[in-house]
Parts: structure tokens; C-alpha cells; sequence
């Protein structure tokens, strides 16, 4: 199958299952290829994770639209990203948030996303280096968080991050499954939605795993 059957199959697919119009379109506007190893080119519309070296990968396009769907985002907001990955993720996100802050603690992969999000013209995704504590708090808070990387709980610290009525989607549980976690912060009591199982690496961090 060639690539451009392959990404328009993939595009059908998840808007069968993504009810967000905005986020189909906005993966729709986003080349895969453009952020996987030439390796994996061929594959870059499977709907799975690919390697991107170091132990990490590529997140795959329909858990990538899930979470994204979950922040519930209307176009004008301001996104903390922790993982950047290949900045595949932060690629979709930029073309409906405002504002794209992304943070990635393997300083290869963090120079590569810059790099290849500079060539696309992203203006709107800053990318940092990951400290140890989680999340960026110079520009705290952020009307929205979404973690891809799994905690062995909610931190805490990225709750103090989110603002009132943000919505934080993180993946929770053990080193080798999680499951998908939805939380809205409100002043009478954060509202808490299981999204179902998925399967993320740790993420390492004051309030996370420990290397």
C-alpha cells in the first residue's frame, strides 16, 4: 500500500472513531513521515507506535487523537505538553491550541523535534528541556496538560500547573500499563474519567518514577 492510501485510510479510521471534527482535521494536516525514522517511513500511517530511538516511539495516531480529544480545546488555548517525543504529538496540538509548550527530557529527541518543527513552520510550539521537576512552570498555568508518559499516580505538581476548569489527561498506573486518565480541575472537587487501558514508557520525574 502506498503511502498516501495508506494516510487516507488511517484519516477514515479515526474519524469513525475521534467524534471531535478538529482533531481528525488536525492530524489530517500533520505528515507522520515527517517524524519517524526513514526506517519507518513506509509504516508512518500504521495505527501503531513506531521506534524513534533511545527506548521511546511515536505514539499511535488513534490514542494520540483520544487524548487530544479529551482536552476539549477550542482553539485559543495554552497546552503543556510533557513528552515531545518526535514532536509529532505537539505538531497536532499546534494546529488547534493557541499555544504549544512541550518538554522532553532525551536531549537528542528534544534537538530533533526542534528541528524538524522549525522546518514546518510551527511558530506557535516552544520546546524545552525537561527538568526534574515535572511540567514548565515558568509558564504555569496552562488550560490544558497532556502527559506521554506514565505516573504511578496524578502528580500533584502538574495539578498545581493546570488552571481552574483545565483539563489533564495522563496515563496512570504501573511501569508497563497504565490507564488513561481525564481529570478536570475545579475549586468544589477535581472530576476524575478512566478513558481505558493503554501503555505508555514511565515518566521520570519529582512526582513520577525514579530513573
Amino acid at each position: 500500500m502506498d503511502l498516501e492510501t495508506a494516510r487516507a485510510r488511517l484519516l477514515k479510521h479515526l474519524s469513525w472513531e475521534i467524534a471531535d471534527v478538529c482533531v481528525v482535521e488536525a492530524m489530517s494536516r500533520v505528515r507522520r513521515e515527517a517524524f519517524v525514522p526513514a526506517d519507518y517511513s513506509p509504516a508512518a500511517y500504521d495505527d501503531r507506535p513506531l521506534c524513534i530511538g533511545f527506548g521511546q516511539t511515536i505514539s499511535q495516531p488513534f490514542i494520540v487523537a483520544l487524548m487530544i480529544q479529551a482536552l476539549e480545546l477550542q482553539g485559543e488555548e495554552k497546552v503543556l505538553e510533557l513528552g515531545t517525543g518526535s514532536g509529532y504529538e505537539a505538531a497536532v496540538l499546534a494546529n488547534i491550541a493557541r499555544r504549544v509548550v512541550t518538554v522532553e527530557v532525551i536531549p537528542e529527541l528534544k534537538e530533533s523535534a526542534v528541528r524538524v518543527l522549525e522546518k514546518l513552520g510551527y511558530a506557535n510550539v516552544e520546546v524545552h528541556a525537561a527538568g526534574q521537576t515535572l511540567g514548565w512552570l515558568e509558564d504555569a498555568p496552562y488550560d490544558a496538560i497532556i502527559v506521554s508518559a506514565g505516573a504511578p499516580s496524578i502528580p500533584q505538581i502538574l495539578l498545581g500547573q493546570l488552571a481552574w476548569g483545565g483539563r489533564m489527561v495522563i496515563p496512570v498506573g504501573s511501569r508497563w500499563q497504565q490507564d488513561l486518565m481525564k481529570i478536570t480541575k475545579k475549586k468544589e472537587g477535581n472530576e476524575v474519567e478512566n478513558l481505558g487501558a493503554c501503555y505508555f514508557v514511565p515518566l521520570v520525574g519529582e512526582g513520577a518514577w525514579e530513573e
